[in-house]
């Protein structure tokens, strides 16, 4: 067992992983950039919330189709033409903020559209490195996938925040180059020897082969419990949403504070990512990620109530990490739950809880911010979010007391096509 663990991971793993790193790195420069630039052109919370929204719904629409594209086609042509949207986006968003802007609309339709991308970018991307990855070490892939996954968030905003106080324009610009990368770094990935899905082509046909994913999911109660968590609890929680008001108007800094606050957010995912690389959680699975979920929302209360700026910091890399471990264990519970000929489409659906989770969850706490204020808005979130564990607890016993991974995989189901 000890010289299986020591295998090292393919190169053409290894690229992909890299890629996925500079996906990330650049859209969430993006993202937390758009927010500021909107919020220093209206001043409302809820605007942050809205710019969640404008991300999520296109996600919302678009995943049925995308996961049934991503199981149909070659994963690594799919994920390029997502990503070659992206470049283009990111720089329409250069070009416009190079003119000083006063209405804030442009940026919610560019973010809109790059919501477009990301449907097709994300079951992509996410199921190549499951593909790819021998057997044996399938769950050390998936723990190197996050932990490229956690740097990236780590990176994207604190080089986003410096290149900001140069000129506004500029994150956009180094997010285009970025993405370039990841386009380049896809051409040294194999083509993953997984079965497709053979069914007739045509629109309908897709929409009935998403439905079929759906389907499956419902049947698993461990894999409908383990995605559903993440939409409930989390949308509850979306504090980190709110980082420009709370930089602002409770901790009182800038955008580099505002960019190292956001990147707390991948330092303590990071770092628990690379414990899990080297160690992976291999027993009380279930107990273990409804526990940290509950340390996620004790995080979030603190980061409400304090006006310290270490608080702040050490409450983000609390709830960060906490969250690192619930990815880590769906991230593993999904797939190996799941027939690689389904894998893009039920990995699209989760794309759309995980997008209502994080996209809804910060319209919810821009809406609260607004009309309760900042404070209430993210302790509430957080005690909802404990609350919801306390349910989930009892509505999903199998969830609960999943042992091992290995567990999951002799109970999965076989798929309905």
């Amino acid at each position: 067992m000890a010289a299986t663990e020591r295998r090292p991971v393919p190169l053409g793993i290894r690229a992909l992983l890299l890629a996925n790193f500079f996906s990330t790195f650049a859209y969430l420069g993006v993202i937390t950039f758009a927010g500021d630039q909107i919020f220093g052109i209206t001043g409302r919370e809820i605007d942050l919330g809205l710019l969640g929204l404008a991300v999520f719904v296109p996600i919302f629409i678009f995943s049925p189709v995308a996961g049934t594209l991503v199981d149909r086609f070659d994963r690594r042509k799919v994920y390029a033409l997502a990503v070659l949207v992206e470049i283009v986006l990111s720089l329409a968003l250069f070009g416009y903020v190079r003119t000083n802007p006063t209405s804030a609309v442009p940026i919610f339709f560019i973010m809109s559209m790059f919501g477009v991308a990301r449907a097709f970018a994300a079951p992509a991307g996410r199921a190549m490195p499951i593909d790819l990855a021998p057997p044996d070490i399938l769950e050390r892939v998936i723990a190197l996938k996050a932990l490229a996954f956690q740097t990236g968030v780590i990176f994207g905003p604190v080089v986003a925040g410096f290149a900001a106080v140069i000129a506004d324009e500029l994150p956009y610009l180094i997010a285009a180059v970025l993405f370039t990368f990841v386009v380049i770094l896809l051409t040294q990935v194999p083509k993953p020897p997984i079965e497709q899905l053979e069914t007739p082509p045509g629109l309908f046909q897709a929409f009935a082969d998403a439905v079929d994913g759906l389907r499956y999911m419902r049947k698993n109660e461990i894999l409908r419990g383990a995605i559903s968590l993440d939409l409930f609890a989390v949308l509850l929680g979306g504090a980190t949403a709110l980082l420009p008001a709370i930089a602002e108007e409770r901790l009182g800094v800038g955008e580099v504070g505002l960019g190292w606050l956001r990147a707390a957010d991948g330092i303590g995912a990071a770092s628990v990512s690379l414990v899990l690389a080297s160690k992976p959680i291999t027993r009380r699975i279930g107990k273990v990620l409804l526990g940290t979920i509950v340390i996620f929302g004790f995080a979030t209360i603190a980061l409400g109530l304090t006006r310290n700026y270490t608080v702040a910091f050490l409450a983000i890399v609390t709830l960060s990490g906490a969250d690192a471990i619930s990815v880590y264990i769906r991230s593993s519970l999904v797939p190996l739950a799941t027939p690689e000929v389904m894998r893009g489409r039920i990995i699209a659906l989760e794309n759309v809880f995980i997008g209502g989770s994080n996209e809804l969850g910060a319209l919810e706490s821009g809406v609260a911010a607004q009309f309760l204020g900042l404070v209430a808005a993210v302790v509430t979130g957080g005690i909802g979010t404990i609350a919801v564990v306390g349910i989930w607890w009892k509505l999903f016993p199998a969830l609960r007391d999943v042992d091992r991974f290995d567990d999951v995989r002799l109970e999965a189901p076989p798929p309905n096509t």
